[in-house]
């Protein structure tokens, strides 16, 4: 896998929704010892633990679906699991082939990540995130707050 600073270097990444995500960020730092690595804007925050990981998003509402983003309707979803994968179109394909629900087929983004997002059958989202590129989180809006590398 390529190494890139927007990401942090676990292999399995939680992502967690919550309605305020700098207050749940910061909770989740003083109460259970993770740091925080990333933080874009007031809408997403990454945090680390050891050599793990967790990704905090703002809950979103019906209709802001995006790869990776919990969305509020009816049995409101308040997770998703970020995994990072070697090769994003051929582990889409084998989901596809095992009758997997694509909620987003693979796309590149300016972070340096090609990722597709599906649904397991227990209604379960995954995003699958394959690092393409080495970007300076600053180079597509994101703000650094500490390097743990």
């Amino acid at each position: 896998m390529i190494a890139n600073r927007s990401v942090p270097t676990a292999s399995v990444i939680p992502v967690l929704a919550y309605v305020d995500v700098p207050e749940a960020a910061e909770w989740l730092c003083r109460a259970f010892g993770f740091r925080e690595r990333l933080r874009i804007e007031h809408h997403r925050a990454q945090l680390v633990f050891g050599d793990g990981a967790v990704i905090v998003v703002q809950l979103a509402a019906t209709g802001d679906e995006a790869a990776g983003t919990p969305v509020a309707r009816s049995g409101v979803v308040t997770h998703a699991v970020h995994v990072r994968v070697a090769d994003a179109r051929e582990h889409h394909d084998a989901a596809v082939r095992a009758r997997a629900r694509i909620l987003q087929p693979p796309a590149d983004h300016p972070y340096g990540e090609r990722q597709y997002a599906a649904e397991d059958p227990g209604g379960h989202r995954w995003t699958f995130s394959e690092s393409i590129a080495d970007v300076d989180p600053p180079d597509w809006g994101g703000t650094l707050v500490d390097d743990f590398e």
